[in-house]
């Protein structure tokens, strides 16, 4: 089994300024979301939220199947996280920080331009346990604060940094790929959010990308293609 990058068995709270620990500090920020959350979910009512709504909506039916790439989300973020704390603390930091980035600008947009979709299904046509998840979820997560969308944000930011690691085969990472656009279209399909939220999570992306590698990153690379 591989060995840890870092003996988190020597971890104490005092410790948690060293350097070999320090990047778990950037944990803090589900912190400052979870908070932020919270407040703009109970705080914004949806009548003082702008419904979004575009043609395309209209065109995708609700299927509950869709909800278990849904759900899986979590477990991407969770295992991506841990993996990365474990055997690459550098990617750790990347992937947190492309987090926080994208959950500051959907957060400042929820808060200075609400909104809302009016897509969720008035009942549901079968009654099975996939239905009943996303009832649970629609009752946990209202219909309001949604464009961007963190799901596609996030999503595309693990598919980055994942992208760039050098401990992944081409095999995973493509297997990345096709999660981050299920899970993404995923969205839609159970009626959590528009398309227009989908694409609006893209320059959100982009932003966070650019502060995160920038030139530094993808300039030589340009380079590279174009010398070719």
């Amino acid at each position: 089994m591989r060995k840890p990058v870092v003996d988190y068995r020597e971890l104490r709270l005092s410790r948690l300024n060293e350097p070999r620990f320090a990047h778990l500090k950037l944990l803090g920020g589900w912190i400052v979301y979870f908070i932020l959350f919270f407040l703009t979910e109970n705080l914004i009512p949806a009548e003082k939220c702008h419904p979004v709504h575009c043609a395309l909506d209209d065109v995708i039916p609700f299927h509950e199947a869709f909800v278990v790439p849904y759900v899986l989300w979590y477990a991407l973020i969770v295992g991506s996280l841990l993996f990365f704390m474990l055997y690459d603390t550098e990617s750790f930091k990347k992937l947190s920080l492309f987090i926080m980035i994208t959950q500051a600008l959907a957060m400042a947009a929820y808060i200075l331009y609400p909104t809302r979709q009016d897509l969720r299904p008035e009942f549901f046509e079968r009654d099975n346990i996939l239905t009943r998840l996303v009832g649970f979820i629609y009752a946990f997560d209202t219909n309001t604060g949604v464009c961007p969308s963190l799901h596609v944000a996030y999503s595309v930011g693990i598919a980055s940094v994942w992208l760039k690691s050098r401990d992944a085969r081409p095999a995973f990472k493509g297997f990345i790929v096709l999660m981050a656009l299920i899970i993404s279209a995923a969205t839609a399909f159970v009626k959590q959010h528009s398309v227009v939220d989908i694409f609006a999570a893209l320059p959100v992306c982009a932003a966070a990308e650019a502060i995160l590698y920038g030139k530094s990153y993808w300039l030589p690379r340009i380079r590279r293609r174009k010398g070719r």
